[in-house]
């Protein structure tokens, strides 16, 4: 279990999981977040406290209650989390333990414990800082995230909050989260899958002391543009452990006809298994791409399509290039490689981070 505390109320921005099966958890926090001010974050690992009906939502109501009277706040300033397999019950006294436990250890200086307690899969702890200056004062930014498997836009089996001092106001901070989000968290896949506990949760306390961060503030893009690169930044080590990945593998679509169709296009390469399987074998197996992207809804010309591997060209106008096929195999025999297709449809554009597919995860995935 990981407990976050700030020492002051916090303006919240959140962003949760598209699916339609939303844990308990996401039920709790997402009307907890609409309220105002937060306090603090509980979470548990090992448990999703998903597909549980009305108990699930009585457990995560009380895992607030009694995280809200230790802290000293009310039970609607406590967002809660939970990670770990679904459609069982949380076992409530162990949580309870373990709520009390967390509060006795709380410490400034505990952020690399709370990265690892809510572990699952991962190998390890995800964590990311920056500081910046906003009128003359020293603004921190802090996250850390968890997650491995079962990671696809929007957004992931992955959990991240991140913390600043910054004063900005909740429109502006909505704004930036979902801005960084967009750019960040759901430009990330590893299997395809969309969560059912997706959660990203900034706080800010405002105890940094500076100007409030509005719309119109001349340092505004300084703070987003920070925020942005400590979500990368942990979106990016999401990929990295991956579950039983051996490749990462960035797609970049570009020349479509616009950001929807680059989108598509993106995706299905992404999320293709045929395609992550071949870069499993090392084999570049352009064909499959071209295949993927035939099948997407994206508006494509298959003799206009160019497909670069780390920008040697190895396909022109949807036909095989001249380069010898032996110099592409040895770029897929990387640890990681990036994979841009021009549509020559447009100027629209789309990137994703992905990761090919493998026997170890098959295997790690067979059971719980």
């Amino acid at each position: 279990m990981s407990l976050i505390v700030s020492a002051s109320t916090s303006e919240v921005a959140a962003v949760f999981t598209t699916n339609q099966v939303k844990a308990a958890p996401v039920k709790v926090s997402f009307q907890h977040s609409r309220n105002g001010g937060v306090r603090g974050v509980i979470i548990n690992a090992g448990n999703a406290n998903a597909c549980t009906g009305l108990q699930g939502l009585r457990d995560a109501q009380e895992m607030t209650r009694i995280t809200a009277k230790l802290v000293g706040c009310k039970a609607k300033e406590i967002l809660v989390c939970s990670t770990g397999r679904i459609g069982v019950p949380l076992p409530m006294a162990k949580i309870r333990r373990g709520i009390r436990k967390a509060y006795r250890k709380l410490t400034p200086n505990g952020g690399a414990k709370a990265a690892e307690a809510i572990m699952t899969t991962d190998t390890f702890r995800k964590e990311a800082s920056t500081q910046i200056e906003i009128d003359g004062k020293q603004v921190t930014i802090g996250g850390m995230a968890k997650g491995a498997g079962m990671i696809h836009p929007n957004m992931a089996t992955m959990l991240c909050m991140i913390t600043t001092d910054a004063v900005i106001d909740k429109r502006t901070l909505r704004r930036c989260v979902e801005d960084s989000v967009e750019q960040s968290f759901n430009r990330i896949s590893v299997d395809g899958d969309t969560s059912t506990n997706d959660s990203v949760i900034v706080l800010a306390n405002g105890q940094a002391g500076n100007n409030p961060l509005r719309s119109y503030h001349p340092k505004l893009e300084i703070f987003q543009s920070a925020l942005r690169s400590v979500m990368r930044q942990l979106s990016c080590m999401i990929v990295e452990d991956g579950e039983g990945i051996s490749k990462v593998v960035e797609v970049a679509v570009k020349g479509a006809a616009n950001y929807a169709d680059a989108k598509a296009a993106t995706l299905a390469v992404g999320k293709s298994t045929l395609v992550k399987c071949s870069w499993c074998g090392e084999d570049p197996n352009w064909g499959r791409i071209m295949d993927a992207l035939g099948y997407s809804n994206a508006r494509i010309r298959e003799e206009m399509i160019e497909i670069y591997y780390n920008g040697l060209q190895a396909v022109v106008n949807g036909r095989r290039s001249k380069v010898p096929e032996a110099r592409i195999r040895k770029i897929v025999r990387q640890r990681s490689f990036t994979i841009t297709i021009n549509l020559h449809m447009g100027d629209g554009e789309y990137s994703l981070l992905t990761t090919d597919l493998t026997e170890k995860y098959v295997a790690l995935n067979k059971g719980e």
